[in-house]
């Protein structure tokens, strides 16, 4: 099931770019990324449990 060829890489990216044209491709990725990005941000200071102790520590003087 996990056997994907070229022909359907393809396939896949074709129908993505009718659905949301090439201009809105750009703009999804980037919404994409900043979304993992603040997911691997949130999941270092859950991991780490003294950055969490400054984290909160710095906000209080704001």
């Amino acid at each position: 099931m996990g056997n994907f060829g070229i022909t359907e890489i393809i396939l896949v990216i074709l129908v993505i770019v009718l659905l949301f044209g090439g201009r809105k491709i750009p703009e999804l990725m980037k919404g994409i990324g900043q979304g993992m990005k603040e997911f691997k941000k949130a999941s270092k200071v859950e991991d780490d449990p003294e950055k969490t102790k400054t984290g909160s520590s710095e906000n209080k003087g704001e």
